[in-house]
């Protein structure tokens, strides 16, 4: 598994038949409390057209010891583009999920030329309007990572989500696994982000997919961004919390793909 200079660890998938178009590569950042393998459900229906990088972000998974107190917003988009350039593509398209969707949209923002696509999923551009997040610090501080792990549980799953016992197992630890430091300031920063005014000028194709029961973000806040960006496209998915890309990861991916093709072909 090759790693960035800066500590970034990545995966390439790539299953495209020879036969198939060369359609640009997909990179795909996950948010706060979760790794790359938050993907791995959307797999199966994006790598047999898109090469695929997925990797983990700076202080989680296999990126721990890349963490550095006081990251910035600029430092997360020159992660994502970092990773991005080992497509070695002229263009990619961008799949951002929570935080992950936010530096997306700042990444497409800052670097408009390199991006060809953006889809965000339970994300926003006002983290103004975020809610919880600013008691994280609080929270962690006072009973540790185990309660806030077992609450974000809550938070991104009904009891009756479709995910298997493994897969709730597997979030769970991961979740429980996090070191607070990255958890409690990338809440915070994302907290602080206001792109309200900046994603007015996204100039390529974007698609949000919302859940209609994050305590997080809302599908008025999505409903939002797309009023905000114009041609922006909306999805929303009923009975679905903050764990939508994962929970509901094959419809996500088809809904993703179908977006590439009808845009670029």
């Amino acid at each position: 598994m090759p790693a960035t200079p800066t500590g970034l660890h990545y995966d390439i998938t790539d299953l495209h038949a020879p036969w198939e178009t060369d359609r640009a590569p997909i990179v795909m950042h996950h948010g706060i409390g979760t790794d790359a393998a938050i993907w791995s459900g959307w797999l199966p229906v994006l790598a047999p057209h898109h090469r695929v990088l997925r990797f983990d972000a700076r202080g989680f998974g296999r990126s721990r010891a890349a963490w550095r107190d006081g990251t910035t917003i600029d430092e997360l988009v020159d992660d994502l583009t970092l990773v991005a350039a080992s497509a070695e593509a002229p263009k990619v398209h961008l799949i951002g999920e929570s935080l992950g969707g936010t530096v997306a949209l700042a990444a497409a923002l800052k670097y408009p030329d390199r991006i060809a696509s953006v889809t965000v999923s339970n994300a926003t551009h006002r983290g103004t309007g975020v809610g919880r997040v600013r008691g994280w610090r609080e929270e962690i501080t006072r009973g540790g990572i185990g309660p806030w792990a077992a609450d974000m549980m809550v938070a991104r799953f009904t009891d009756d989500a479709p995910i298997s016992g493994a897969q709730r197992a597997w979030f769970a630890q991961t979740q429980a696994a996090c070191d607070p430091a990255p958890v409690i300031q990338l809440g915070e920063l994302l907290a602080g982000l206001d792109l309200s005014d900046a994603v007015r000028g996204l100039a390529m194709p974007l698609l949000i997919l919302s859940p209609d029961g994050s305590p997080f973000i809302s599908a008025a806040m999505a409903a939002e961004l797309k009023g905000l960006v114009p041609g922006a496209e909306l999805m929303v998915f009923a009975g679905t919390r903050h764990g939508l890309p994962f929970s509901h990861a094959r419809i996500c991916a088809e809904t993703t793909l179908h977006f590439l093709h009808r845009c670029f072909g």
